[in-house]
């Protein structure tokens, strides 16, 4: 089984992540955020990545540090349970559609992380989570799990739809990416023979 743990602990927040990549999508979620529980949660669901999150934050200062950190753990914990990589996919892609909403993403687990997303939205709030903080979330997850990570909102009206197939497509890309190719399962799936650099 493929595992990682994080500790995280800072002035502003506490998180603690477990995560199985070889799970059954098994989530155990709480960050004070409510909405950002129910994005984990699909995330967790639809890789089918076991998933604990416990995330404490100075939510009466803002949102933004528990976003923030909680996506910088699970990508560790994430680029943890990957180990040295070998035999993996490695590429993962997904239309995730959501009534009217169609979502592109698409993703390499290059160890080179770089982040493109290219999603509108045009309220302030889904339940009590800042809208801004979504790309933010993303951007540091794949930061810290070394990915190459492109989001595209294809087309859409309701933000709720927009974000939650945003997670939703994530979790079927990564799905697809962490799985073990029986073709090549002892090898690194890169020329250079090693991923990151």
């Amino acid at each position: 089984m493929r595992t990682g743990s994080v500790h995280r602990k800072t002035s502003e927040t506490s998180i603690d992540v477990d995560l199985n990549l070889d799970g059954t999508g098994i989530y155990d979620v709480s960050t004070g955020i409510g909405f950002l529980d129910h994005m984990m949660e699909q995330l967790s669901r639809h890789s089918l990545i076991d998933l604990t999150l416990k995330a404490v934050g100075d939510l009466h200062i803002d949102q933004h540090h528990t976003t923030e950190d909680s996506g910088i753990a699970i990508g560790e914990a994430f680029s943890k349970a990957l180990g040295e990589r070998k035999g993996i996919t490695r590429f993962g892609t997904a239309y995730a559609p959501m009534d009217e909403t169609l979502t592109r993403v698409a993703l390499d687990i290059s160890g080179r992380p770089f982040f493109v997303w290219k999603v509108a939205l045009n309220t302030q709030r889904l339940g009590e989570w800042d809208t801004e903080l979504i790309e933010h979330w993303f951007h540091s997850f794949s930061q810290s799990a070394g990915l190459t990570l492109h989001v595209e909102n294809l087309y859409g009206s309701n933000n709720h739809h927009i974000v939650e197939s945003c997670f939703k497509g994530l979790a079927r890309a990564l799905r697809q990416a962490v799985e073990i190719d029986p073709r090549k399962a002892d090898s690194i799936p890169s020329t250079k023979g090693t991923l990151g650099g």
